[in-house]
């Protein structure tokens, strides 16, 4: 679904990503861990097409899509839910998740906005409610709502519990899950490593712009280096 090989982005002098390689199949849910200022999120904002990237190739289903703008990419199947959520503020519920399918011309708006509604029924209930006056654990699942409404074939997770009470995280992760098994390709950037290397398949790992570990998500679970410098354990 995804390959990037040799990825690099600088802001300025500084360079953020570093030659970056990662690959996604088809289906599959990864994440992407790091700490703060690791390059997850600049890393994802490239893929999407918001910020360019200085070196490398990044192909979606075998089409190279380096250059090419958001609007352009979402067309093409690739969508991002990025941190902060970013929902119109002013607009009611409904109509953000109508806004989602603003490049659809299809006659399945309908239905997918009932599939939306299936999945996170508290949309439902706040339908003609102005997307500001949400909670923040709702407007993560109304950005969610909106990104689904594509019909993504790769959706890129940008921090999805930040600043979410516990129990509205574990809602937002089932939902996150509940797309998976119905098909959507998943790239999943989370501080919260534990509970991200719980969902996926697969993962990477990124230090200081660089991805220096990645393989079964489980495997990585029980890393030592992984423990002791994301899960809060001392390494062994």
């Amino acid at each position: 679904m995804l390959e990037v090989r040799n990825l690099r982005v600088a802001y300025g002098g500084i360079v953020a990503v570093k030659s970056v390689d990662l690959e996604i199949g088809p289906g599959e849910l990864v994440c992407l861990i790091g700490a703060n200022g690791a390059g997850k999120t600049t890393t994802l904002r490239a893929l999407a097409g918001l910020i360019r990237s200085a070196e490398g190739r990044i192909r979606l289903e075998g089409k190279d899509i380096a250059g090419l703008p958001s609007h352009e990419l979402v067309r093409r199947g690739l969508v991002l839910v990025p941190e902060g959520r970013g929902i119109f503020g002013r607009l009611t519920v409904r109509e953000n998740l109508i806004m989602g399918a603003y490049h659809r011309a299809d006659a399945g708006v309908a239905r997918d906005l009932e599939r939306v509604h299936a999945l996170m029924p508290r949309l439902a209930e706040r339908s003609g409610q102005t997307g500001g006056t949400l909670s923040g654990g709702e407007q993560q699942m109304l950005a969610i709502g909106r990104a689904l409404m594509s019909r993504p074939k790769l959706l890129l997770l940008d921090e999805p519990s930040m600043g979410l009470a516990p129990a509205i995280v574990q809602k937002v992760f089932e939902i996150v899950l509940k797309a998976a098994e119905e098909g959507v390709t998943i790239l999943l950037v989370e501080q919260n490593a534990k509970a991200a290397l719980e969902l996926a398949h697969r993962a990477y790992v990124m230090e200081s712009g660089r991805i220096t570990l990645s393989g079964d998500a489980r495997e990585l679970m029980v890393d030592p280096r992984v423990r002791g410098a994301y899960l809060g354990e001392v390494a062994a």
